[in-house]
């Protein structure tokens, strides 16, 4: 117990640091009509997400060096860290919803295809965002009602929700007079603002340097290209991603500003005591995408995001009006990625374009050749033959096909087909994960209908070097089929298995299965789902343009880490599923009860 003296020196201090924050950032929350929230007794979170970063590739950076004060946080027992599991598709909108909310039901990747209304859904749509948000939230309350939320695609019901794309046509930042007074009071403070700059600019040089290292080797491939054409009729390749010095520039300036407002904004929660702020910092993501995982660019941007949760952190444990839990996430994880294109040749959508023999639209559609009956009785004669000769397990759904083919031949609209739109095409893809739609019905097609809409596309996908596993609905039971004729049925009665079982290569079989038959019968998932195949050297394919990537199955992408109080008794194992996380967060809003204060850090060299 401390005598009466060390009682009386700690409450000098305290009124001291009350006297510092008061003028700091009482000023700033008055001029910008933000007052202090009551407390009412109940102690508040705070969640500080890195984007992307899975718990092996945390081990990486703490190793590294790249993260010293989460280090420090973790070996004082400050904090506990574990992996999770957050499902799939293991990407930001389906986790941010299933944390949030409770609820990411018919999210099936980062961008996906609504046939019913002939439009792409992706959070770079901000008109769909909303819409987004309202599916999800209904029933829902979100857990950071009454709080703030800063750089994400879901608001969870805060009260103030700065870059965050659920909210932007409702409250846009700078058409917001809370939202541009804090920047305005931001950039009066000259130091945040050389900061800022000089961020920018060490953001800026590495991000120019590659610029330049890239045009030199596509200024070698031109000239190679040259010397090959002299003996040739090939044509001259057209130039692709111009060399320009303006955007590393703008990005690197955004980057550096947006971090310090949001940094910033959560500070000034903290002074105002709001009961739930979450802010996302993405940095890391996007240079896992660009560079891989464990580059030192990639390290960098973790060492800034360190530097953040420290001047966080500090705030938290000196200003305590209201106690916060402070959490630490990661939304999902990023696996090493070799791109499908690297493997074929040509992007998923030009290769199935390939295969099918017709035109394909790529996130747009197009009307093209009529399917005409003519054409369906070939197809009919086609699956006959091949039931013939077909193995026992396929003879079946061969023979559903035929029947299907049969209804087609004599009556096209019986089965709701727009056969004009047989060879319109959508193919999205979220990293390693695509959705292949068809537009001949706006309503989902089984597997059976694909099969016999175009006989050899399914064979030839689970050839392709590349792809890991293709999945189809049947009913309410799922297909799965892979190399070397791998089939898995999903659903009641129970599992069927044809070896090579095609997702054994991704991990736990229960929990990847229940994933995958989940992930199917979502309403606006692909008539197909294509999963990138995870290799024996531990990188999946992708079918984006990644060295590192995320959204489908397999390696770190499925483990983010979660820190949390080391005191509380979150159990990780239990974690299986963002939505997993939304009862843990909720309890803030229904406990009153309080839990040790976080001692602050030694040294108070660098105070807020």
């Amino acid at each position: 117990m401390p005598t009466w003296f060390e009682r009386r020196v700690l409450d000098l201090v305290g009124g001291l640091a009350d006297l510092y924050y008061q003028r700091k950032y009482g000023a700033l929350a008055r001029r910008l009509g933000r007052s202090t929230v009551e407390t009412d007794g109940r102690r508040g979170f705070m969640i500080i997400q890195i984007d992307g970063l899975s718990h092996d590739h945390l081990s990486d950076a703490l190793n590294s060096g790249a993260m010293p004060y989460v280090k420090h946080l973790l070996q004082s027992d400050q904090l506990a860290v574990a992996p999770w599991r957050c499902g799939i598709p293991s990407s930001t909108p389906a986790v941010q919803a299933g944390m949030m909310f409770g609820n990411r039901f018919d999210i099936p990747g980062f961008r996906w295809y609504e046939k019913e209304q002939g439009t792409i859904v992706t959070p770079q749509r901000l008109d769909k965002v909303p819409i987004m948000r309202d599916r999800v939230r209904e029933g829902h309350p979100g857990i950071l009602s009454g709080g703030s939320c800063y750089v994400s695609v879901f608001d969870g019901d805060a009260e103030l929700a700065l870059f965050t794309l659920s909210s932007l046509n409702r409250q846009r930042f700078f058409e917001s007079m809370r939202g541009l007074g804090l920047l305005m009071l931001f950039l009066l403070s000259p130091l945040r603002v050389l900061r800022v700059l000089g961020l920018a600019v060490a953001d800026y040089v590495p991000r120019l340097g590659r610029r330049l290292f890239a045009l030199a080797q596509r200024l070698s491939k031109r000239v190679r290209s040259y010397l090959r054409r002299l003996n040739t009729d090939e044509e001259e390749p057209s130039v692709q991603n111009p060399f320009d010095v303006f955007s590393p520039l703008i990005h690197a300036g955004s980057d550096a500003l947006f971090t310090e407002v949001q940094t910033f904004g959560v500070m000034l929660d903290i002074y105002r005591c709001v009961p739930a702020i979450y802010t996302n910092y993405n940095g890391y993501d996007e240079a896992a995408h660009e560079l891989g995982t464990n580059h030192p660019a990639a390290f960098d941007v973790l060492h800034g995001i360190d530097k953040r949760i420290r001047q966080i952190d500090r705030m938290r444990a000196h200003y305590q009006k209201r106690q916060y839990d402070l959490y630490l996430i990661s939304d999902h994880g990023n696996t090493p990625a070799i791109p499908f294109s690297w493997h074929n040749g040509k992007t998923l959508g030009r290769h199935i374009l390939a295969e099918i023999g017709e035109e394909l639209t790529l996130d747009e559609r197009v009307e093209e050749d009529t399917f005409t009956k003519n054409r369906a009785r070939y197809l009919r004669e086609e699956l006959r033959a091949l039931g013939e000769s077909a193995l026992p397990r396929f003879r079946n759904l061969l023979a559903a096909a035929r029947r299907y083919v049969d209804q087609y031949v004599e009556d096209p609209d019986a089965l709701e087909y727009d056969i004009e739109r047989q060879h319109d095409v959508v193919v999205s893809a979220s990293g390693s994960l695509a959705h292949v739609y068809f537009n001949i019905s706006q309503r989902p097609l089984d597997m059976i209908e694909v099969m016999f809409l175009y006989p050899q596309l399914l064979d030839r996908l689970t050839a392709t070097p590349g792809i890991g596993a293709v999945i189809g609905r049947d009913g309410d039971r799922t297909i799965v089929l892979g190399k070397d004729n791998g089939l898995l049925e999903l659903g009641s009665p129970g599992d069927v298995v044809e070896p090579p079982n095609p997702l054994a290569p991704f991990g736990d079989h229960d929990y990847v299965t229940k994933q995958v038959h989940r992930l199917a019968h979502f309403p606006h998932a692909g008539d197909l789902a294509v999963l990138g195949e995870m290799r024996v050297d531990g990188k999946v394919v992708t079918f984006e343009s990644q060295a590192a990537t995320h959204g489908g199955l397999g390696g770190p992408q499925m483990h983010p880490f979660i820190a949390w109080p080391a005191e509380h008794d979150l159990k990780p194992e239990t974690l299986n599923d963002a939505e997993d996380l939304y009862p843990h967060f909720m309890r803030y809003h229904k406990d009153a009860g309080r839990s040790p204060v976080p001692q602050p850090p030694s040294d108070d060299k660098d105070r807020p």
